[in-house]
C-alpha cells in the first residue's frame, strides 16, 4: 500500500513531469501550433516597448485593446477570452488634477474599450477572467461587468496547484451564488464547440465525452514541450495591423480560432507546470503583420516556468482535441505498483544484490519506454508509483537475504573458503547439502608441479623466512591456475596438485592447463627478479600434464574427506614431472594432452619414456610457446632436434649425433641425446634397442 500512500502525491505528479519530458524529447510536438484550435495574444516585453503603449500604464491601453479585440472577432475568432483583469479603470481615479479629479477629467476614456467588450458579450464571443478568493473576488471594474452581462460573461481563472506547487490541473468548474459555473478554459471551449458543459459528480461531460481527472472536478493537462506549442502573437503588431487597416490578416490569423488575451512577461503571472523539464524560450513567433519581428533579447532565457495564460490555452485545445490526459484510478495504480514490485522481488531473490540492483534499472527504463509510448496517446500510465513499490521491494529483498536466506551460505563460504575451491562450495550450495564421500569418472587435465631443489633452499632460510617465500610462491601459481579455471587439489610442501576439467566441467581443460603452466613459468621469471620475498634466490619449477579419466570427487574417511583426484593419470602427471630432471625442461606434457590442445600451440616431441610403474612407452613433448608466438631461434631448434630424434630412431646415430651437436650448446634435451648417441656410435646397441629410455626414478 506503500505506492498509494498520499504523501507520494509528490512522486506522481513528478511522473507527469518527466513523461511530458521524455514524449517531446522522443516523438517531437505532436501537431503545429497554428492548426490549433487556442491561440494568444500577449502583452509582452514589445507591447510595453512600442509606442503607444511604451511609458503607459496598462490601465490606459484599454481603448487599444479594445481595437484589437473587435478586429480580432470581426476576422472570424469564435471567442475571445481574457486572461488578464483590469479590476478598475483611470475613469474611476480620485487623484486631484486641478479643479477635478483625474477620473472626472478622464470621463468616456474606456467608451470604446466596453464597447467592444458590449458587443462581442451580446454574440458570446467575450469571456471576462476573474480570481477567486477568499472573500470578494478580483474581477473586472463595475463598467465591465455592466458591459458584458455581468456573470454570464465572466469565469474564473484559478488553476489547481499540487502539493509541490506545480500546476498539473485545472478546475473543470466552481461553485457560486447562481450555482455551478465552468473555468474560464471550459467555458471558451465549450463556447468555440456550440455546447453546453455539464458536471457531474466531480465529472464533465462535454460534447459526449467525460473529462475526469485523479482529482475530482479537474482536467489533467497535456502539455506539448517547447515553446511553439500555442501560436502567440504580440498586442503591439496586432495594434499596428489595425491602424494598417489589414483586415485580411485578421481572418487569416484568427478565423475559427479560440483567442486568449493575457501577459507573457518575464517576472508576472508565471507557474510551474508538468512541462517544467520541457520549456523553450517563450516569445510572441506567430506571423508579423505590421512590425518587424524584434531581435533577441540578451536577457531572455529558458525557464522551467511558463506564463499563465498558456495554461488556459493548452486546457481548450485539450478539450478541443478531445486529448486530456487519462490517469488511472488510486486502486488501478496499486495493482501496478505491487505487481512491479513482486517482479523487482522475484529478481532480487535469484539475482546477486548487484545484478537485482541491474535488474530494477532495467524495469524501470522499459516501464519508462512503454509510459512514454501511452503517453504519446495520452494515457498516463503509474511511473513513480511503481519505481518507488519497486525500489522499496529490492531494498527489503536484499535485506531479508542479507539477514535470512543467505545467512548460511555465508556461514559455508566463511567456513570452507580457504580449505576448498569455489566451484566446490557453488555445487553445495546449488545441491543444498554438504558434501558426502563418492566420486565419479571425469576426463581431465592434471597438472603436478614441484620447486627444484627446494630442500636446499630450506637449509638456508629461517622458517620465518621459508614460510614467506612458500605463500608468495604458492599465491603466485594458485592464482594463475585458477584463473584459467583450474582447481587446486592440495598442497604438498612446495608442489602443487591441480586439476582442470573438474570439479566445473571443461571441453578445453587440456589447452587451459598448459596455457596455466606456460604462465606459471612466465610468472616465476618475474618473480625471481622482483619478489622481495625471495631474498635473492632464483627459483626453477618442473611441471607435468597428462590428461586422461579419472576419479574425481570427495575421497577420505568418512569423518574426514577432500575433493580430490585419483587414478593412473595422476600418477603420470606426477612421473613427466619428475622426468624434467632427467631432461632439463621445465614443462613436459604426455602426448594425450599435446593431441587435445589441437592447434593452439607449438611443440616439440622429446623423446618416448617408461617411467616407473608403467610397462608401456609413454610420447613426451615439451610446449614451445602459443602459436603464433615461437621465436625464429626456438623455430630452428625444435625443426634440428627432430631431425635428430628421427635418425636417432633410425638407429643412424652418427647423424643423430651431428644434428644434435648442432644446437647442444643452446639445447640441454639435445646436449643430453648428443652425448647418448655418441655413446652407441662407439658402442652401437644390439638387435633388440628400441627407442625408449626408461627411467629409474620418480
Amino acid at each position: 500500500m506503500l505506492a498509494a500512500w498520499p504523501a507520494l502525491d509528490i512522486a506522481r505528479g513528478l511522473s507527469l513531469d518527466i513523461l511530458t519530458a521524455t514524449r517531446w524529447q522522443a516523438f517531437g510536438p505532436r501537431s503545429d501550433a497554428l492548426a490549433r484550435p487556442a491561440v494568444v495574444v500577449a502583452i509582452d516585453e514589445e507591447s510595453y516597448q512600442t509606442p503607444p503603449f511604451k511609458g503607459s500604464p496598462t490601465l490606459t491601453w484599454t481603448r487599444e485593446i479594445g481595437r484589437v479585440v473587435t478586429a480580432i472577432l470581426d476576422g472570424g475568432a469564435k471567442v475571445v477570452g481574457f486572461d488578464i483583469v483590469f479590476p478598475t479603470s483611470i475613469e474611476q481615479s480620485q487623484i486631484p488634477f486641478g479643479d477635478e479629479p483625474l477620473g472626472a477629467r478622464m470621463r468616456g476614456f474606456d467608451r470604446d474599450f466596453l464597447r467592444a467588450l458590449a458587443a462581442g458579450a451580446a454574440s458570446g464571443k467575450v469571456v471576462l477572467g476573474e480570481i477567486g478568493q477568499r472573500g470578494e473576488a478580483i474581477g473586472p471594474s463595475p463598467a465591465q461587468r455592466v458591459a458584458v452581462r455581468q456573470q454570464s460573461n465572466i469565469r474564473a481563472l484559478n488553476v489547481y496547484l499540487d502539493r509541490d506547487d506545480v500546476v498539473r490541473r485545472l478546475p473543470l468548474s466552481f461553485a457560486s451564488e447562481s450555482g455551478t459555473l465552468p473555468s474560464l478554459a471550459v467555458e471558451l471551449a465549450a463556447r468555440a464547440r456550440g455546447v453546453t458543459p455539464t458536471f457531474k459528480d466531480g465529472r464533465l461531460d462535454f460534447d459526449g465525452h467525460t473529462v475526469a481527472g485523479s482529482v475530482p472536478n479537474t482536467l489533467t493537462l497535456n502539455f506539448d514541450g517547447g515553446a511553439d506549442d500555442i501560436a502567440t502573437y504580440s498586442l503591439a503588431d496586432l495594434r499596428a495591423c489595425v491602424e494598417a487597416g489589414d483586415r485580411d490578416f485578421f481572418a487569416r490569423q484568427f478565423d475559427g480560432k479560440v483567442v486568449l488575451l493575457g501577459t507573457v512577461l518575464n517576472v508576472e503571472d508565471r507557474k510551474l507546470t508538468s512541462k517544467r523539464f520541457a520549456t523553450g524560450l517563450e516569445g510572441a513567433r506567430g506571423p508579423r503583420c505590421a512590425l518587424p519581428r524584434p531581435a533577441a533579447s540578451a536577457d531572455q532565457f529558458k525557464r522551467s516556468s511558463i506564463a499563465g495564460v498558456y495554461i488556459h490555452a493548452t486546457a481548450v485545445n485539450n478539450l478541443l482535441e478531445d486529448e486530456p490526459l487519462v490517469e488511472f484510478d488510486r486502486w488501478t495504480v496499486t495493482a501496478t505498483a505491487v505487481g512491479f514490485a513482486a517482479l523487482v522481488a522475484f529478481a532480487a531473490l535469484l539475482l546477486s544484490p548487484l545484478a537485482a540492483a541491474f535488474a530494477y534499472l532495467g524495469l524501470v527504463a522499459a516501464l519508462l519506454a512503454v509510459a512514454t509510448i501511452a503517453f504519446a496517446r495520452s494515457i498516463a500510465l503509474p511511473l513513480s508509483e511503481p519505481a518507488v513499490a519497486g525500489f522499496a521491494a529490492l531494498v527489503l529483498m536484499v535485506g531479508y537475504r542479507f539477514v535470512v536466506v543467505d545467512k548460511a551460505e555465508r556461514f559455508l563460504r566463511a567456513s570452507f573458503g580457504l580449505y576448498l575451491a569455489p566451484q566446490v562450495i557453488d555445487q553445495m550450495l546449488n545441491a543444498r547439502k554438504l558434501p558426502k564421500l563418492g566420486g565419479e569418472m571425469r576426463h581431465v587435465t592434471v597438472f603436478f608441479s614441484d620447486v627444484a631443489g627446494f630442500s636446499t633452499i630450506a637449509e638456508q632460510l629461517a622458517p620465518d623466512a621459508l614460510v614467506e617465500l612458500t605463500n608468495e610462491y604458492l599465491s603466485a601459481m594458485t592464482d594463475i591456475i585458477e584463473r584459467y579455471g583450474g582447481y587446486v587439489d592440495k598442497y604438498i610442501g612446495d608442489s602443487i596438485v591441480a586439476v582442470f576439467g573438474a570439479p566445473v566441467d571443461d571441453p578445453d581443460h587440456a589447452v587451459h592447463a598448459v596455457r596455466a603452466a606456460l604462465s606459471c613459468r612466465e610468472r616465476l621469471e618475474q618473480l625471481n627478479t622482483s619478489a622481495a620475498a625471495f631474498r635473492g634466490h632464483r627459483l626453477s619449477h618442473r611441471i607435468g600434464l597428462n590428461s586422461g579419466e579419472a576419479l574425481v570427487g570427495n575421497i577420505g574417511s568418512r569423518r574426514r574427506f577432500n575433493y580430490t583426484v585419483m587414478s593412473d593419470t595422476v600418477n603420470l602427471a606426477s612421473r613427466l614431472e619428475g622426468a624434467n630432471k632427467y631432461f632439463a625442461t621445465s614443462i613436459l606434457a604426455s602426448e594425450t594432452t599435446m593431441s587435445l590442445t589441437g592447434a593452439a600451440f607449438d611443440w616439440r616431441e622429446l623423446d618416448a619414456i617408461r617411467v616407473k610403474g608403467r610397462l608401456q612407452p609413454v610420447e613426451i613433448y615439451e610446449p614451445i610457446a602459443e602459436a603464433g608466438r615461437t621465436t625464429p631461434e626456438q623455430a630452428q631448434i625444435a625443426k634440428i632436434y627432430a631431425e635428430g630424434l628421427t635418425c636417432w630412431r633410425a638407429r643412424d646415430f652418427e647423424a643423430a649425433a651431428r644434428a644434435f651437436a648442432e644446437i647442444a650448446p643452446r639445447d640441454p634435451p639435445a646436449a643430453l641425446f648428443h652425448e647418448r648417441a655418441g655413446r652407441h656410435v662407439q658402442h652401437p646397441p644390439g638387435e633388440a634397442w628400441e627407442p625408449v629410455h626408461t627411467l629409474e626414478g620418480k
